[in-house]
Formats: structure tokens, C-alpha cells, sequence
């Protein structure tokens, strides 16, 4: 079966996760954008943020997005952020499927915490201070959220229902 899926939401939310499954499922390619990005500039992402800024790092993420509109079949995590810019959101919607994958942000801040000195947005914020970060930003990137195909909350999501929604698409 050929699928388009882009998986979008918050960082932690569980993209990569539901990436691989849906891949091994689907055998198809399972991309993770982030990942593509740092392998076509031979540089973490905190490192493009720092050396080049955040207006850079979205230019060449919205131009490694478009890529994708020459694959037949695949399934990609997104940056938290890459809906919110460069029309990215409008791009998917016309692609393929769009999934929002809504967790909430006690869920989010459970799983990143842990993880946190990974993430340069993080790395330095203390549980109370990523706990506002995590409200603010999905407050700020909802607008962009809200315009997915398909949105799944946290406790909804399993396997099953994405392949039901996967097919009936």
C-alpha cells in the first residue's frame, strides 16, 4: 500500500515512535526530518540554531520537506516547529496525510525531562520552567496543529486505529 503519512505534534509526543511502527507496518521508508536536516548540513540541529540561526534552519528544513513530494511512499516524523512556518502545514495537507499526534503536556514533560540536555530548546530549563515552555509552545504552534488531516490524542493512539484511519484516507 502507498502512503504519504507526515506525523506532526510537540517534541516527545511520540513522532519517532509511531514512525517506525507505521513503517514496519506499511514497509515503507520511515524518515525522520530532523535527522535529514542535520545529515544534509553535517551539523546538529543546535548547532545550525547557533552558527546560522533559526530563519536558516527553517529555510532548509522547508526545502528538505519538499523532497518529499517526489516519494511515492514513506512515513515522516516532523519538527515540532515545521508546520509553523514556510506554508509547511498547507504543503502537507496536499501531499498526503497529516497527523497530529496530541499528547498532553504533563505526558510531554514526563518524557522530556529525562532527555532534556538532547534538546537545545531545553537544555537549560529546570521542571517548572519547561512546563510553561511546553504550554506556551503549543499554544503558539495549535493554529498550525489544528489544520492536520487527522488529530489523535495520546490516550487514543494504537497501532489499529492508524491503520484504520491510514486506509480509509
Amino acid at each position: 500500500m502507498m502512503v504519504k503519512i507526515f506525523l506532526i505534534g510537540m517534541m516527545g509526543c511520540g513522532k519517532s515512535y509511531w514512525k517506525k511502527e507505521l513503517a514496519k507496518h506499511f514497509k515503507t521508508g520511515g524518515y525522520d526530518l530532523d535527522f535529514i536536516i542535520e545529515t544534509n548540513e553535517e551539523q546538529t540541529i543546535a548547532e545550525i540554531f547557533q552558527e546560522d540561526g533559526e530563519a536558516h534552519f527553517r529555510k532548509t528544513e522547508a526545502k528538505l520537506l519538499r523532497w518529499f513530494g517526489e516519494k511515492k511512499s514513506f512515513i515522516l516524523a516532523t519538527g515540532g516547529g515545521t508546520p509553523c512556518y514556510h506554508e509547511n502545514m498547507e504543503w502537507m495537507n496536499q501531499q498526503g496525510i497529516t497527523i497530529w499526534i496530541d499528547e498532553t503536556v504533563d505526558v510531554l514533560l514526563e518524557r522530556l525531562l529525562p532527555e532534556k540536555d538532547h534538546r537545545p530548546l531545553l537544555a537549560n530549563l529546570n521542571a517548572e520552567e519547561l512546563k510553561i515552555f511546553l504550554v506556551n509552545k503549543l499554544a503558539e504552534r495549535k493554529p498550525f496543529y489544528s489544520k492536520a488531516a487527522v488529530h489523535l490524542q495520546g490516550k487514543d493512539i494504537n497501532l489499529n486505529k492508524l491503520k484504520q484511519i491510514i486506509k480509509n484516507a
